[in-house]
């Protein structure tokens, strides 16, 4: 499908976020930017520093040895590791609006607070896809929703496949 109003083109990916070649990745964190371990393991200190921040908003670090130039930290749950549709919702669409002021053309993004938060897969897939399609970029030409396993594929493809129109971004399952 191709859009004359946007160029920007909305792909899933079931795979490893880190190994796509994107130029930005997010990071689904908590509002100190604490991490265990997963994406941004490696910059832990320059995300640290930068937190905390609040909930539903998002900020850029290097992305240290990965294939992208920077991580985004999206910040889909406070301390307490809870998350929301409100919550799912503003993360999302702060990560997009940061990689566009860093001027990226390309942004992998996983299934925010499907994993410590507990959120329902299908319930993200549909609060996320929403997100990209209402975003209006202003460097970005793609999106990516990196996830894991057939059950995530599945939900957002079928998000995906409902919300296709002939007026907005390309969608590709």
């Amino acid at each position: 499908m191709t859009s004359l109003m946007s160029s920007l083109e909305i792909i899933v990916h079931d795979g490893d976020i880190t190994r796509l070649a994107v130029d930005a990745i997010a990071n689904a964190a908590n509002n100190h930017l604490w991490m265990g371990a997963g994406v941004a393991g490696a910059i832990e200190r320059e995300a640290v520093a930068k937190g905390p921040i609040p909930v539903g908003e998002a900020v850029a670090t290097s992305a240290g040895r990965l294939g992208a130039k920077y991580v985004i930290h999206g910040a889909v749950m406070g301390e307490d590791l809870r998350t929301d549709a409100a919550l799912i919702l503003r993360a999302t669409s702060r990560c997009l609006e940061v990689a566009d002021e860093l001027g990226c053309r390309s942004i992998a993004l996983p299934a925010f607070g499907t994993g410590v938060g507990g959120y329902p897969i299908e319930d993200c897939a549909r609060i996320m896809v929403a997100a990209a399609r209402s975003h209006v970029p202003r460097c970005l030409d793609r999106v990516m929703f990196a996830v894991i396993g057939a059950e995530a594929r599945a939900a957002f493809e079928k998000t995906m496949a409902a919300s296709a129109s002939s007026d907005g971004p390309i969608i590709r399952p």
